[in-house]
């Protein structure tokens, strides 16, 4: 009777092992610091104005979901900050993602870290103005002519003259140490830079690092290679804007982007594991990509590059 109870509690106990590791597989813990997507389409998000064709179709008839513009948020658990890469239309419900999904913070964020003057990257300042969050002295990091941009044109302006935001300065090439742990160094990219620099960035934390290029002109025009760069990092979000040059009924020079495909052939002589660093973001609504669906999207993925996908987070 003895050996049928111990028999017995002995399965049950390795049943309840097997049991909380199952649990463990499914719930990883999170990295003390690490990057969260909160946004992984162009300015314009998803659905696009004015847009009725299919791509924005299934959205409206319930297929697929929204999806918010272009953001990275940037979490270190340990010492309770956290930072956004780019201030989006969608900045609002991205925050609130931060404080629901992450963790809650008495005065939201710690800085925004801006690329560039197109809408989809600055505009969602407008929410930390006297109309909405109204507080005081959010750090703002930006380049000269972005700080310049902010400060010289309204409504922009008012942020700065209220204190609403407090610009910080960026230089390229000169890194931003955040804490122990996190590291920030912006880099110039072409891009049509109307009203201020474009800028990329390389995000570091103690095991891993990160590049964020959601806006580029073509990877010929910049004096780096990107090969060699995605090669020093372990992951690279990079522009996505278009799969192909047939995508859309526009002069593709009024808005330069490497397309996808040109990104898939300039790695193709590279080994799986340096395409598996390619994380493509930032995708026009035309996309055909951006529906996780796509047959073309699954040949890419087979080729060992990724698509970024909102809520997913990475290691630092």
């Amino acid at each position: 009777m003895k050996k049928i109870i111990f028999i017995v509690s002995l399965g049950l106990l390795i049943s309840c092992q097997n049991s909380q590791h199952k649990k463990q597989l499914k719930s990883p813990t999170k990295s003390k610091q690490y990057l969260t997507i909160l946004g992984i389409v162009q300015d314009g998000g998803y659905p696009h104005i004015g847009c009725q064709k299919r791509c924005c179709a299934n959205f409206y008839n319930g297929t697929n979901n929204k999806k918010s513009v272009v953001s990275l948020g940037l979490l270190d658990v340990e010492n309770q900050q956290k930072w956004l890469f780019d201030a989006t239309p969608d900045m609002h419900t991205q925050l609130a993602e931060l404080e629901q999904q992450h963790f809650k913070k008495e005065n939201l964020i710690d800085g925004v870290f801006l690329t560039h003057a197109h809408i989809g990257h600055y505009t969602g300042l407008m929410y930390f103005g006297r109309e909405a969050f109204g507080k005081k002295n959010i750090n703002v990091f930006a380049m000269p002519k972005m700080k310049k941009y902010l400060t010289n044109n309204g409504p922009w302006s008012q942020l700065v003259s209220l204190q609403n935001i407090s610009l910080q300065n960026l230089q390229h090439d000169s890194t931003m140490v955040l804490n122990n742990r996190l590291k920030v160094t912006p880099f110039l990219v072409p891009h049509r830079d109307e009203f201020s620099e474009t800028v990329g960035y390389k995000i570091e934390g103690t095991k891993k690092t990160a590049l964020f290029i959601p806006d580029i002109d073509k990877w010929h025009t910049w004096k780096l290679s990107i090969i060699e760069e995605v090669k020093k990092v372990d992951y690279a979000f990079v522009d996505a804007t278009f799969l192909n040059q047939k995508e859309v009924k526009r002069a593709m020079t009024e808005v330069p982007h490497p397309f996808i495909q040109e990104t898939i052939s300039l790695f193709k002589n590279q080994s799986f594991a340096t395409k598996n660093k390619v994380i493509f973001i930032h995708f026009n609504h035309t996309n055909p990509t951006l529906q996780e669906e796509n047959k073309e999207r699954k040949k890419i993925e087979k080729l060992g590059f990724r698509f970024a996908k909102e809520g997913s987070n990475y290691e630092l």
